[in-house]
């Protein structure tokens, strides 16, 4: 099968994470799309984190109804922060039989050559990469990696949802209703994650 690897800390996953995965694995070659959760992203402060079983747990229950879209905990044990390709490679040596590439937004792009071992990325597993607008609000020139012959674009609907607006809004007593799928709302409340 040819799997398409959606890295995050789904820090809770919402509606804008399983739209991109779900149109990936639905509108292009790929077979299946495997969500890895990670449990602390180099760039991120590792207390802002919900506990990684417990963000596995949302994404499981969130897609448990998609046969197209699976979880891994690869990276859990791993050393952290754990680099990207590093779980490439140990997702690959775990299962042979299996193709992979990585998901990534367009704006992820910009800063690409600067990812550990990038080049072997490019060229061991390829990109799938679906629009995002830049963040400095104008139109972003295209990177050299556009032009790159193992990089695909995949057009998939953005919906302007961030974790950090949803955890805000739970700390404000607000509703995450649609932003989040009842499954994961109703695990929120429940374990009163992030209040």
């Amino acid at each position: 099968m040819k799997i398409g690897l959606f890295f995050g800390s789904f820090n809770p996953i919402h509606v804008g994470h399983l739209i991109v995965a779900n149109t990936m694995a639905t509108n292009s070659d790929l077979d299946q799309v495997w969500f890895v959760v990670s449990p602390q992203n180099p760039f991120k402060k590792a207390k802002s984190l919900l506990h990684e079983f417990d963000r596995l747990d949302m994404v499981e229950r969130a897609i448990a109804d998609n046969s197209r879209l699976k979880t891994t905990d690869v990276e859990f044990s791993m050393p952290r922060p754990s680099y990207t390709i590093d779980t490439l490679r140990k997702i690959q040596e775990k299962h042979p039989q299996h193709t992979f590439t990585l998901i990534m937004g367009e704006d992820n792009l910009d800063q690409f050559a600067n990812w550990k071992a990038y080049e072997e990325i490019l060229t061991g597993f390829g990109l799938y990469v679906y629009p995002r607008p830049s963040r400095d609000g104008g139109s972003a020139k295209p990177s050299p990696f556009h032009e790159h012959p193992n990089v695909r674009f995949v057009q998939a609907p953005l919906l302007d949802i961030s974790a950090t607006f949803i955890r805000e809004a739970i700390r404000a007593n607000r509703s995450i209703r649609y932003m989040v799928p009842e499954v994961v709302e109703e695990m929120i409340v429940r374990k009163k994650f992030y209040t």
